[in-house]
């Protein structure tokens, strides 16, 4: 009975031990890797994969292992390091052929950082809108652009939000050289998001005018009442009054 038990023992550990098979040292590093990682098990893949890349650096899954690698820290949820990754891995091997995959996973990595709240540092935003649109110029055909141009207006959301967040600030706390800077802004690289340039024309006037310049104010006048919405054109009319004033 006891060499029957050390027998099934002996049995048992042999298959949880078997090792995947492979041409090369560096597949099978690779294939643990990679089932290591089906199972969770992200720092024992970890260690496979910088064996590989400290071993065989000029095998073909060297490059493989360096993408993995990043994968590995996506799937962890370390979204700072895991960007960095990829990025790295972009630059080294501009001609991967599934480059659409690498920056898809980029702009993933920075949309998956943006802030709950506007009020918050939007540097991730802005980065994710940056890679989901390199992902729509060059790799639209690729099914990782599939709900980029929806994850691009989100994010288009939560900045121009920010803009007029801190534009209404600095207007209602009457710094108001810095309310039409921002503002002005607004204008310049938002035109389409028409209900907000209409409210940041009318901040424009009422600033210039709180700030008694009105030269400045005749001529914001002059080139927004040509392009402001009908709807918003009587409260730009109303606006302009407080220059008439000056």
């Amino acid at each position: 009975m006891r060499w029957l038990v050390l027998s099934l023992c002996l049995v048992l550990f042999s298959c949880a031990t078997e090792r995947p098979q492979g041409k090369t040292e560096a597949e099978v590093l690779y294939k643990e890797a990679q089932e290591l990682i089906s199972d969770s098990r992200y720092i024992l893949a970890t260690e496979k994969l910088n064996t590989l890349r400290s071993q065989y650096p000029y095998s073909f899954y060297a490059t493989h292992a360096e993408l993995l690698q990043a994968d590995v820290l996506y799937a962890q949820e370390s979204y700072v390091e895991a960007a960095a990754a990829y990025i790295l891995f972009k630059d080294f091997h501009p001609k991967y052929k599934d480059l659409g995959y690498v920056v898809w996973r980029i702009a993933e990595s920075f949309y998956k950082q943006i802030p709950d709240t506007i009020d918050r540092d939007l540097t991730s935003a802005f980065e994710a809108m940056k890679y989901y649109q390199e992902l729509l110029n060059f790799h639209s055909n690729s099914d990782y652009a599939k709900g980029a141009i929806e994850k691009v207006k989100l994010c288009e959301k939560m900045i121009l939000g920010k803009e007029k967040y801190i534009g209404d600030f600095y207007y209602k706390t009457e710094v108001f050289a810095a309310a039409r800077y921002r503002y002005l802004n607004i204008i310049s690289q938002y035109e389409n998001a028409h209900e907000l340039v209409a409210h940041s024309m009318i901040r424009v006037l009422i600033s210039s005018a709180k700030l008694r310049e009105k030269e400045k104010c005749d001529s914001y006048y002059a080139s927004f009442k040509e392009k402001i919405i009908a709807t918003e054109a009587k409260k730009l009319e109303k606006a302009y009054q407080n220059c008439v004033k000056l």
